[in-house]
């Protein structure tokens, strides 16, 4: 017989999303509950962000130690161990959801508060209020809220490719920690399906840990979206540290070849067969409302099988509101972390509170960790023009920037897009050394409305790779490859 337990607020999932809207809930004096099928903290922590920067890092080191900068500095090669590199990335994973999620639950403070909670298990919507979640061991209880908040993210999209379902493959969630999909042995051979992100961070890093790897994606490029100089770029790069990247290519099929898989795709009016290792499918991601009773509950989803919200991240029931990756690019947003974190205090604010705060999803930085990073906020020039914005843009590499030069690391370019004739900075993107630490100035200056003038005038540290942003200001009105130290 199920359990009847009641609270403020009932969370579906337990992720960054989840965890931000339960701890406004408790900073209001409310109860709240999340419910998690996997492992506490969602996939950020577990089997996203957290391992794959860690991993891309000790890639980093092994690729830097052999392919040295400078002149004077011997080539080193560095064992690989990766069963050990895995142990280590568990070891980081578990100490940061100990510290930054599980201290944080079933604890209640000085006031004797009821405290955050989560119920292990698979949750369902039964009725606007109601959440069935049933335990590994059969065992179900029901939690019922005054409100409820779908924060369970997302996860890899499969798509529908001939032999795929027949066929072992990987997907991000090798990363995990724990569970029967991490991947504990690198393979000698790599194929990766899809142009994006996940496929660029991971097919580099698999790369530098000494795995053949072949990307391949159907775009005419990689990074659909972006700037095509960062892509065309960091193509050029990629190649050239031994990736091969397969573009224009419309896959056909998938299966076993030997002790591998086989891949076989239509390039140019001819078809072509890879064969690897090991295949990962690193199409996209999409929302998780799967099996979780959205339909029955009555709450729309748009065609990506996202949560429709509005402006205050309320679904169409009533009590029912949405945050994170599972509202996909509602409103404008982007499956990212610190989006939903943000978007999670806000929503929970709003269903408790009453507080009526509109969500601004104007400005979202963001980073993809290749080597070098590329790194975006605001506006492409395409997305500019295609809303009517009169635009200017300018794209300079990255060798006119004294830092870049001084470290001899002067991969990249800078591009910025202005509004005509204010010359206020509607968008950047930069493919750099930093550039996800440099994106969060030019962040700040759309937030505000800055000019190109602002940048200028504005006292940069020398010699930083910040500069880049400043010089590319400049290069609006001046020929910046003349230009003398610090000048503007």
């Amino acid at each position: 017989m199920a359990t009847q337990e009641r609270y403020d607020l009932v969370i579906l999932g337990s992720g960054s999303t989840a965890f931000a809207a339960a701890i406004r809930a408790k900073e209001l004096g409310k109860t709240a509950v999340m419910t998690e099928n996997r492992t506490l903290g969602g996939t950020c922590v577990n089997r996203g962000c957290l391992p794959s920067k860690n991993l891309i890092e000790a890639a980093r080191l092994v690729y830097d130690a052999a392919h040295p900068r400078y002149p004077g500095l011997t080539p080193a090669h560095l064992g690989v161990d990766f069963p050990q590199l895995i142990a280590q990335k568990d070891e980081v994973i578990r100490e940061y959801r100990d510290q930054h999620y599980e201290s944080l639950v079933g604890e209640a403070d000085e006031e004797v508060q009821r405290p955050i909670e989560v119920v292990p298990g698979r949750a369902v919507l039964v009725d606007p209020h109601t959440v069935e979640v049933t335990a590994s061991d059969g065992t179900v209880r029901h939690l019922t809220g005054s409100q409820v908040l779908v924060a369970t993210g997302s996860s890899p999209f499969i798509p529908a490719i001939p032999g795929l379902a027949e066929t072992t493959f990987l997907t991000s969630d090798l990363l995990t920690s724990q569970e029967e999909m991490e991947l504990t042995e690198l393979p000698h051979s790599l194929l990766i399906l899809g142009g994006g992100y996940i496929a660029l961070e991971l097919g580099q890093m698999f790369a530098r840990f000494g795995t053949a790897v072949t990307i391949v994606t159907r775009g005419p490029s990689i990074l659909f979206g972006y700037e095509p100089e960062i892509a065309l770029t960091l193509i050029e790069l990629l190649r050239e540290e031994g990736l091969q990247i397969i573009t224009g290519a419309q896959v056909r099929s998938v299966g076993r070849s030997g002790e591998g898989v086989a891949l076989v795709a239509r390039r140019y009016g001819s078809s072509r067969t890879f064969t690897a290792e090991k295949l990962l499918v690193a199409a996209s991601r999409r929302p998780n409302t799967h099996d979780i009773g959205m339909e029955r509950v009555g709450v729309v989803l748009d065609a990506t099988g996202a949560v429709v919200v509005d402006e205050y991240l309320r679904t169409n029931v009533p009590p029912i509101w949405a945050a994170g990756d599972v509202i996909g690019h509602e409103t404008e947003s982007q499956m990212a972390t610190p989006v939903g974190a943000h978007d999670g205090g806000i929503a929970a604010s709003n269903a408790l509170a009453g507080t009526n705060r509109r969500i601004d999803h104007t400005v979202i930085p963001r980073t993809i960790f290749t080597d070098p990073q590329v790194a975006v906020v605001g506006l492409t020039d395409e997305e500019a023009n295609a809303r009517g914005i009169v635009c200017q843009c300018n794209t300079i590499p990255l060798s006119v920037v004294p830092r870049a030069g001084a470290i001899r690391d002067t991969r990249g370019v800078i591009k910025m897009v202005l509004e005509r004739p204010t010359r206020r900075v509607v968008g950047v993107s930069m493919l750099g050394v930093n550039a996800g630490e440099v994106i969060h100035e030019a962040a700040m200056a759309l937030r505000f409305g800055a000019t190109a003038d602002d940048f200028i005038d504005m006292i940069h540290v020398y010699p930083t790779m910040a500069e880049a942003l400043k010089i590319a200001a400049i290069s609006f009105t001046k020929d910046v490859s003349k230009l003398s130290c610090c000048a503007s």
